[in-house]
């Protein structure tokens, strides 16, 4: 079936005003994050102390013998022992802003973006912060086997969780409750 071009021209419209976002917050993002707060540190630093802290709360709610280490507020103490360092790589800062990224530049109604934005970031939190408590676990009853589940395993959950929350935005929430189409029939009615 050929597409109208006024379809063709919104859709493009659409791809130019997602680019030119994507563009603008990957410019924001380098000079705002990878040259200064990246250089200064202290964000960095205070989400990997605060995802530490709620991953030992977590461990302790559920019973286990966790605590934050004096000498280092970034690495998790599994029955006193060493268990995880929660690092900059791991606090989950790029992830926050993939995921607001890509919402921000998806079109869509921004009462719904002031909402479901906040909200995936917070459950992505929430799943770094089990994340690293399962580590800690891993590492406290089955050391051998960490490396692959920090690479592999929950890398996978993670950023399949992230993309699921990216296609719930595009085909369920980014579209307006007027625009919903019924998709084209293959055949016409005579």
């Amino acid at each position: 079936m050929p597409v109208s071009p006024a379809i063709r021209d919104s859709g493009n419209r659409q791809l130019r005003r997602f680019l030119l976002i994507t563009g603008c917050m990957y410019l924001l993002w380098f000079f705002g994050y990878e040259q200064w707060l990246a250089l200064d540190g202290r964000l960095d630093l205070a989400l990997c102390g605060n995802i530490t802290r709620a991953s030992v709360r977590l461990l302790q709610t559920a019973g286990f013998d966790a605590a934050v280490s004096p000498q280092n507020p970034y690495l998790l103490l599994m029955g006193g022992h060493p268990s995880v360092i929660v690092g900059i790589p791991c606090n989950g800062l790029v992830l926050y802003a993939l995921f607001g990224g890509f919402v921000l530049a998806f079109p869509g109604p921004w009462r719904r973006k002031l909402w479901f934005i906040p909200a995936g970031m917070v459950l992505i939190w929430i799943l770094n912060v089990v994340r690293v408590s399962a580590l800690a676990i891993n590492q406290h009853y089955a050391h051998q086997s960490v490396d692959f589940n920090h690479h592999y395993t929950f890398t996978f959950v993670v950023y399949g969780c992230i993309f699921g929350l990216w296609m719930l935005w595009a085909k369920r929430l980014a579209v307006r409750d007027n625009q919903r189409l019924t998709p084209p029939t293959a055949f016409a009615s005579a």
